[in-house]
């Protein structure tokens, strides 16, 4: 029972984290509650499904296309709609929150709405302490690894790091330095539908596509990011895998427990934020240390 519920946790946990570090590098570096973050992680497992099932497609390039396309919606939807009203955070959240149901009823037109599977993309299992372990979710925990790993040497290591750290924490400043405000933000969206889009595509595969795959997710996520802290990455990726945790124990712990995932993972959020109402990790983005 540990080792699965340990199991679980390492792999929900790991989607969760790239999610909830998209999520708080637009509000660390826009000040931005971006809604329809969890729209494109739906947009990235749908695309996929596509270019697998119905195009026939190798994972390689259904994988890379998935990336570049979903990205590039991302853009446009910072470019045109949201960089236009986001000195308003009311606007901000229901342009957003209304973006997420507008793909959510056009993935239902075009695909309705029933799970739609998607192969593995590697088959069998290892036996770890006596528990089968799929080797897809191996490759899934691994990439999951190798892109927080990516994401923190792109923070702390190059220049665009700098520019990211240097408009989250002045933009005005930011500026007068020779950084190119607008384009540090387009990047910063781009980044971050990116990491969504990925998200989708790993768990994909394990879990299927379904049209209102976006809903709990963003809960989940909103949830993560307050309880790590907003704006902290390293609270991000902390606070994934304590709410999966949360999850996997109520589950497989407590009678129905399937049906009070949610309750159990606010009532988590609630006991942090009472013993530090500023989360885990409450520090901005251009002051902490991954």
């Amino acid at each position: 029972m540990a080792e699965l519920i340990a199991t679980y946790t390492v792999v929900n946990g790991g989607v969760y984290a790239l999610l909830a570090i998209g999520f708080s590098l637009i509000f660390g570096v826009a000040r931005l509650i971006n809604l329809a973050h969890t729209g494109f992680f739906m947009l990235g497992a749908f695309s996929l499904y596509l270019f697998i099932r119905l195009l026939g497609w190798g994972y390689p390039e259904a994988i890379v296309l998935t990336l570049v396309i979903v990205t590039l919606l991302g853009i446009l939807a910072y470019r045109f709609l949201i960089d236009r009203i986001r000195e308003h955070t009311g606007a901000v959240l229901l342009i957003t929150v209304a973006l997420a149901m507008i793909m959510e009823n056009v993935i239902l037109w075009l695909f309705g709405g029933e799970v739609r599977g998607i192969p593995l993309l590697v088959n069998g299992y290892v036996t770890i302490s006596g528990i089968k372990v799929s080797n897809q979710n191996i490759l899934t925990l691994g990439v999951v690894v190798v892109v927080i790993i990516i994401v923190w040497l792109l923070l702390n290591k190059t220049k665009l790091g700098i520019a990211l750290r240097a408009t989250a924490q002045d933009p005005e400043i930011a500026n007068l330095m020779g950084i190119s405000v607008s384009r540090t933000l387009l990047i910063t969206m781009a980044l971050a539908t990116a990491l969504a889009a990925a998200a989708g595509i790993l768990l994909a595969p394990l879990r299927g596509a379904v049209s209102t795959m976006w809903q709990s997710p963003m809960v989940i996520v909103m949830v993560i990011v307050v309880l790590g802290g907003l704006g902290s990455i390293k609270g991000s990726i902390i606070g994934a895998f304590i709410i999966a945790l949360v999850e996997q124990l109520s589950v497989f712990l407590l009678p129905q427990g399937g049906y009070l995932v949610d309750t159990f993972v606010l009532l988590a959020m609630v006991i942090v934020l009472v013993a530090r109402p500023g989360g885990l990790f409450g520090i901005i983005l251009e002051e902490e240390r991954l």
